[in-house]
């Protein structure tokens, strides 16, 4: 099993705050006899609903020496788990949960503009500081 992200505790509160149960920690998905993991599995029961809305969550640090190369590898494994969630698990949305540093280091210039449009991607925008969730981007 993969190591956590140092703010894996992090998001896991901001989402409990938010009124998310988390059901799986991590979420194992098996497809072609792999088994990948997502950090986070979780759920929220909307009371008009009585299936709620879920979500898988991988959770992204982008501390590394070059945020490029952070970015790519967020964008491939995101891109891969969305992939098979749509095949195995079509009523989960996916996010990928970076914080507010990152979005503003990153997806607020002209390259994260670039793949947040081009490869549709959900994010969950947390501030590790009060460990609460600031935005979610669909």
């Amino acid at each position: 099993m993969p190591a956590k992200d140092i703010f894996h505790d992090t998001v896991k509160i901001a989402l409990n705050k938010g009124g998310w149960i988390i059901t799986n920690d991590p979420l194992v998905i098996r497809y072609g006899g792999k088994d990948l993991f997502i950090d986070l599995g979780a759920q929220r029961i909307i009371a008009a609903e009585r299936q709620g809305v879920k979500i898988a969550v991988e959770i992204k640090s982008f501390i590394g020496a070059s945020q490029i190369n952070d970015l790519e590898n967020a964008l491939g494994q995101y891109i891969v788990y969305r992939n098979i969630l749509e095949e195995i698990e079509k009523d989960r949305i996916l996010y990928l949960a970076i914080s507010n540093k990152a979005f503003k280091d990153i997806f607020s210039e002209p390259i994260g503009h670039l793949i947040l449009s081009k490869n549709k991607l959900n994010l969950l925008i947390f501030d590790p500081r009060s460990q609460e969730v600031k935005q979610w981007i669909s």
